[in-house]
């Protein structure tokens, strides 16, 4: 089974019509169809099921698209550093984030970074946890930027960036904007909008309330923190959240204070053990340290101006 083979059986996955699959590749439908035929009967299993006029992939099939998906990332990566020495376009730093840090940090640094280097192009992506880390394995990004991380993958090195406690965020008006601590048992009889069970952070906060021998029961969740702050700020309830999502996010109706039982937060910035940080990426990466630090300390500030 050979690389173009695989192009063609994803192609099916994908578009599951043999004509589909040929409009992606460029080829005449026979030519799907002939390709299709000659790798079933090579393998000596089917691949699909064929049911009114579609293609059903078998579980056969799935498994061998999924193990393929690396390669063809891999593949991605390579071709557009390929693109990248063909244009002369050697000033290039691909990079990635989780949500919390790419709407929050990474804007700035990266405003700093391209204020003094304007030549310098930037690939950006923001993406869950898992999808960042292996955008780094695979080599589609250089520098990923998460939270939450516990345990450094090992083909990548890690470095902490920040290291702090989630915060309770609510609207300035709310009645326990007045106190100077927020606990689980405040938020009783209060409409939680609690980050997605089964994140990183969505289980730290189901922790902290059993912790304190609370109930955990929320009016909203959502996945990220920075539409928790969203919804806060709009009056529909109170959210825990980490800081920088809260810092960060020009909420200028919204409150953080601190939450106890003090719940730990870090991110970390991870790169390849196997590839050296190029020029640009290593001065994003400072940037990113600068950016990092002045948030901690304006967070500082803002907690104590917002504590009663």
């Amino acid at each position: 089974m050979n690389l173009r083979q695989i192009e063609v059986l994803r192609a099916l996955i994908r578009c599951e019509t043999t004509v589909g699959a040929g409009q992606e590749l460029g080829l005449s439908q026979p030519a799907v169809s002939n390709a299709l035929k000659q790798l079933e009967t090579q393998l000596g299993f089917a691949l699909f099921e064929r049911i009114n006029n579609r293609l059903f992939p078998t579980e056969e099939a799935r498994t061998i698209y999924a193990e393929s998906e690396p390669i063809f990332a891999m593949h991605a990566a390579l071709a557009a550093r390929v693109r990248d020495l063909k244009e002369h376009r050697t000033g290039l730093v691909r990079i990635i984030a989780t949500p919390p840090l790419g709407y929050s940090a990474v804007p700035i640094a990266l405003k700093r970074f391209l204020a003094r280097s304007p030549k310098i192009r930037v690939f950006f992506d923001v993406r869950r946890f898992e999808n960042a880390l292996s955008a780094v394995e695979d080599g589609h990004a250089e520098l990923g930027f998460v939270m939450g991380l516990r345990e450094t993958p090992p083909t990548l090195e890690s470095e902490t960036l920040f290291e702090g406690h989630m915060v309770c965020v609510m609207r300035q008006d709310h009645p326990l904007a007045r106190q100077p601590v927020i606990r689980p048992s405040d938020l009783r009889e209060e409409p939680l909008i609690a980050l997605e069970h089964g994140t990183r952070m969505g289980t730290l906060l189901r922790k902290a309330f059993a912790e304190a021998g609370e109930a955990f029961s929320y009016a909203v969740e959502v996945r990220y923190a920075n539409a928790a702050c969203v919804l806060a700020e709009n009056g529909i309830g109170v959210a825990v959240v980490d800081p920088l999502s809260a810092m960060y996010g020009h909420y200028p109706n919204l409150v953080a204070l601190p939450f106890e039982p003090r719940t730990a937060v870090s991110a970390s910035v991870v790169y390849s053990k196997k590839r050296p940080l190029s020029v640009p990426a290593q001065a994003f990466l400072q940037d990113m340290r600068v950016a990092v630090r002045e948030a901690t300390d304006a967070l500082q500030t803002q907690l104590q101006k917002d504590s009663p």
